[in-house]
């Protein structure tokens, strides 16, 4: 069983008497984990959403019915809990019975959870997002040496638990998945309109990799309006398929200010999409790949340890650019990623002028493990 760097946290959060909500997409192993949050003394109550019967049994529940239904056990587990109407309700009131029993509450999408949690239940919940597997995780498990060994099959075919556990299918899973587990809750969302014009933009998301993306350009593309392709972004952002950087601007008058570069969470999902898992001499990609993987394992990185800092990349109007700026408290570290250590780069002078307090680094193969860990 691999480890969960999020485990230790929620197990101390229970002594918070608050519901604890554990976000992230289908598959990222959120039923495994939970499995390891109590002692096989403790008398459990799991109900998984997608069942209808277990989902009746929370909606449009009183107060009393709550604390029948919860009381008796050490622990309740609410799985896909997306899936329950008003569900924000449902948890403030289980809050309010300040009950022994501890609530953990997992969801794949943040569509209606995200709205509907926020403003009833504030202050009587805890929020986690576990992701695909992090290198670090992967590595206590192992060694450092050994997922070296294995950083092309990662690049390629990603962290997502069956993918590492059952390397083997890695590429019959990853095709499953993408196309009837990652948008099972985007595509039954009220808000879709167009599942086909979802799909088409997942792709030609894919295929932007590591580039500025312009709502208007893909707009054109899909024949939609630049409206529709901004709210789907926006979608498929809170089913844990993608995740944005904006533009860094501070001083500077020709640094570009409106600018979003898209990132996926998993490198296998991403080349799921485009139907692509060629090995790495074969691609002409491989510095996309590179820096999708870096940005997202600090994305993973900096949430497991509960770092607050603000991810940002830089450009200039004349091509001056900057990976990855991480804002923490005014500090800003800055990271450039080279797959080929023998591609030299320096920080742009004009950044260095005006960001004088600034650090710089160039993140390969050869020593990606202190940025990840």
């Amino acid at each position: 069983m691999i480890k969960r760097e999020v485990r230790k946290a929620i197990i101390a959060d229970f002594s918070r008497r608050k519901v604890i909500v554990l976000l992230g997409a289908r598959q990222v192993g959120k039923t495994t984990l939970l499995s390891e949050l109590y002692s096989p003394e403790d008398k459990v109550l799991a109900l998984n959403c997608d069942n209808i019967d277990d989902r009746l049994m929370l909606e449009e529940r009183s107060t009393t019915e709550l604390r029948n239904l919860l009381s008796e056990y050490d622990i309740a587990f609410i799985d896909e809990a997306q899936r329950v109407k008003n569900i924000g309700l449902t948890l403030k009131m289980i809050g309010d019975l300040k009950l022994h029993t501890q609530v953990v509450v997992t969801g794949s999408s943040s569509l209606d959870m995200a709205n509907e949690i926020n403003e009833p239940a504030t202050g009587r919940t805890i929020e986690y997002c576990l992701y695909p597997f992090s290198l670090s995780e992967l590595a206590d498990n192992s060694s450092e040496r050994e997922e070296g060994r294995l950083l092309e099959t990662r690049m390629i075919y990603g962290c997502y638990p069956e993918v590492v556990t059952v390397p083997s299918d890695a590429k019959r899973t990853l095709l499953n998945l993408t196309n009837n587990y990652l948008y099972k809750d985007l595509l039954s969302y009220k808000g879709m309109k167009k599942p086909d014009v979802l799909q088409k933009l997942v792709r030609a998301l894919a295929l932007q990799l590591g580039n500025e993306v312009s709502y208007h350009e893909l707009s054109n593309l899909l024949g939609v309006d630049k409206e529709t392709v901004e709210n789907y972004i926006n979608l498929l952002e809170k089913c844990f398929v993608i995740f944005r950087l904006d533009s860094f601007s501070r001083n500077l008058r020709n640094e570009i200010k409106k600018g979003k570069k898209v990132y996926f969470y998993d490198n296998g999902v991403r080349n799921a999409v485009i139907s692509n898992f060629s090995p790495i001499e074969l691609r002409n990609d491989v510095g996309a790949l590179w820096e999708n993987f870096m940005v997202s394992e600090r994305i993973k990185r900096n949430a497991y340890k509960e770092s607050y800092a603000q991810l940002y990349f830089w450009r200039t109007h004349d091509q001056k650019e900057i990976d990855l700026i991480e804002d923490q408290d005014g500090m800003l570290n800055t990271f450039e990623f080279k797959w080929n250590s023998k591609n030299k780069t320096a920080q742009p002078a004009v950044f260095k002028k005006t960001y004088s307090e600034s650090t710089f680094e160039v993140i390969t193969p050869e020593n990606f493990w202190n940025f990840v860990k």
